[in-house]
C-alpha cells in the first residue's frame, strides 16, 4: 500500500508537536519536512534546531526535503537533528554524488529531488546511490499548489528506469496529491505519496488519511 508524508508546510506551525501526534495518530507513515532558504525558492521556513524539537514516533520516519542552495554548506546540522531520510536537489549543487555519499555515511537514507522541468536524464548515474527519488508535481516553495499533470508520466519513466537497472528505489511524489489522482500516480510507480493541504486543511486527519489510502 502506498505511503503516506505528512507534510508540516500546511500544519500549524504555532503547535507542531501537537500537529505531528495527531497526524501519527491518523496514520501516518512518515512527517515531510520541507525546509526553505529563500534563495533556491522563495520561502522560509525552518532549520535543524526545529527538527530537534519536534516529537519522534516509532516507526514513523522523518522524511526531509532540503530546499536549499549548496546543502553541503548546512548538512551536518541536518544530519545531527537525526532525520531518517535526506532529499537534497539534484539542481542545487554541483557536488551531488559527494553529498549523498555523505547523507549515507552518516547512517542516513539518501534521497534525490528533481523540480518539474529538470528532466531524468540528471539521475540516472545516481540511482543507484539513492534510496529514494522525489518528483516535484508542483514548483517548489509554496503549499497548496495544483497537480502538474505532465508529472505523470515522469513518474512512469522513472519506474521504468528503477525497474530496467533492477533497483528497489523508492519514488515520492511532491505536490498536489489529492485523493482524485492518487490512484493514477500510484499505477505510474509512486511509493511515497507527500500530502500537505490534502491532510492538514481537512477537518479529520485520520479521514484524510484513509481516503488518500483507499483511493
Amino acid at each position: 500500500m502506498v505511503k503516506i508524508a505528512p507534510s508540516i508546510l500546511s500544519a500549524d506551525f504555532a503547535d507542531l508537536g501537537t500537529e505531528i501526534n495527531n497526524v501519527v495518530k491518523a496514520g501516518a507513515d512518515l512527517i515531510h519536512l520541507d525546509i526553505m532558504d529563500g534563495a533556491f525558492v522563495p520561502n522560509i521556513t525552518f532549520g535543524a534546531s526545529i527538527i530537534k524539537a519536534l516529537p519522534r514516533h516509532p516507526g514513523v520516519e522523518f522524511d526531509a526535503h532540503l530546499m536549499i542552495n549548496q546543502p553541503e554548506n548546512n548538512l551536518q546540522s541536518f544530519l545531527d537533528a537525526k532525520v531518517d531520510r535526506l532529499a537534497i536537489h539534484v539542481e542545487s549543487t554541483i557536488h551531488l554524488h559527494r553529498v549523498l555519499q555523505q547523507i549515507r555515511n552518516a547512517g542516513v537514507k539518501p534521497a534525490v529531488a528533481l523540480n518539474p522541468s529538470t528532466p531524468l536524464s540528471s539521475v540516472e548515474w545516481i540511482l543507484e546511490d539513492v534510496d529514494m527519488v522525489v518528483i516535484m508535481s508542483v514548483n517548489p516553495g509554496f503549499g497548496g499548489q495544483s497537480f502538474i499533470e505532465s508529472m505523470l508520466s515522469k513518474v512512469e519513466q522513472l519506474k521504468g528506469m528503477i525497474v530496467k537497472k533492477g533497483l528497489s528505489t523508492e519514488i515520492e511524489v511532491d505536490g498536489g496529491v489529492y485523493p482524485g489522482n492518487i490512484r493514477s500516480l500510484i499505477d505510474a510507480g509512486m511509493d511515497i505519496a507527500v500530502a500537505g493541504s490534502a491532510v492538514f486543511n481537512q477537518p479529520d486527519y485520520k479521514q484524510a488519511i484513509q481516503d488518500l489510502k483507499q483511493a
